[in-house]
């Protein structure tokens, strides 16, 4: 059992009263997956790795990287395997990983792939995205800055 000094507020005053708090203390670890795939993003890939060379895409990684007009972007690729340090889940019969760095900034994101006749292409929703450049290919992130060498958005997008 662990002893924890906890303050509390003592009546309308600024003073503050400490107190021994004397019950257990609980670690708990988030082992909630970083991404999940749709059932037809899991079907588009599969058909991708498929055409690639044997052992070469055995999973999909999953990534994000400094770039683009708002900060981050998102890096899709084939890969061998999975690295030390990687976290690695199943999605209708893919193996996607994702990188330590990037786990935080996809937590709760979800990939999709649609075939419209506005639009073809992957497409991550990701609920901690706070603004994204017009282009769509970058986005920015509440606890994130915008790198110094990142161009402003605007007319000069390169996406």
């Amino acid at each position: 059992m662990r002893r924890v000094l906890q303050t509390t507020p003592s009546g309308a005053g600024r003073d503050r009263e400490a107190a021994w708090y004397d019950g257990g203390v609980e670690i708990v670890e988030r082992t909630e997956a970083p991404v999940a795939l749709t059932e037809s993003a899991a079907a588009k890939i599969k058909g991708l790795m498929a055409e690639e060379p044997e052992g070469e895409a055995t999973v999909l990684r999953v990534a994000v990287q400094g770039g683009g007009c708002s900060g981050f972007e998102y890096a899709l690729g084939f890969d061998s395997g999975a690295q030390d340090g990687d976290h690695e889940l199943e999605s209708y019969g893919i193996t996607v990983v994702v990188d330590p760095f990037s786990a935080p900034y996809l937590r709760g994101a979800e990939i999709d792939y649609l075939e419209t006749i506005q639009e073809s292409g992957f497409k991550i929703s990701n609920p901690n995205v706070v603004s994204s450049c017009g282009c769509g290919h970058s986005f920015q992130v509440a606890e994130g800055e915008q790198p110094e060498e990142s161009p402003p958005c605007g007319s000069g997008c390169s996406h």
